[in-house]
């Protein structure tokens, strides 16, 4: 990380989705999803909240709306490749020196939540999405992958 502070996104960044759709049924609110997420991620990883600051808990909320619509876009089969948009979000991450294994472990996180909020079987489908590809940010495999 530069010595500068990290800013909040802003609107130079594409923007993420608010709600996606899961299998044709009602919209998920991926902000409030990504917003679970996040509090959970950031009460097991406190130090992020010293390192980044609001910032920081801004950014984890929009790259969870960023996972979540991607996986959602994937099992709806509106995406062919999730690993090619993780692995670019992983790259990018692991450039300004976030531990990657953070990165997985937030999907896995990101899996308990939609465990917890999402029901049916696409609720299963989604966080089986999002823990295999936790398992790919884990494997290390996103730094060949074909961007």
């Amino acid at each position: 990380m530069t010595g500068r502070p990290l800013q909040p996104p802003q609107g130079g960044e594409e923007a993420p989705r608010l709600s996606s759709p899961l299998a044709g049924g009602d919209p998920l609110d991926l902000v409030a999803l990504a917003t679970a997420i996040s509090e959970r991620h950031m009460a097991e990883y406190p130090d992020e909240r010293d390192r980044y600051g609001d910032a920081g808990i801004a950014w984890c909320v929009h790259d969870n709306q960023h996972l979540l619509n991607w996986a959602t876009e994937f099992v709806n089969g509106d995406l062919d490749d999730i690993r090619q948009e993780v692995a670019w979000l992983a790259t990018v991450l692991e450039s300004r020196d976030y531990p990657i294994d953070r990165l997985a472990r937030d999907l896995d996180i990101a899996a308990a939540v939609v465990i917890d909020r999402v029901g049916g079987d696409g609720g299963q489908e989604l966080a089986a999405v999002l823990t295999d590809t936790a398992g790919f940010v884990r494997s290390g495999d996103f730094r060949e992958y074909s961007i």
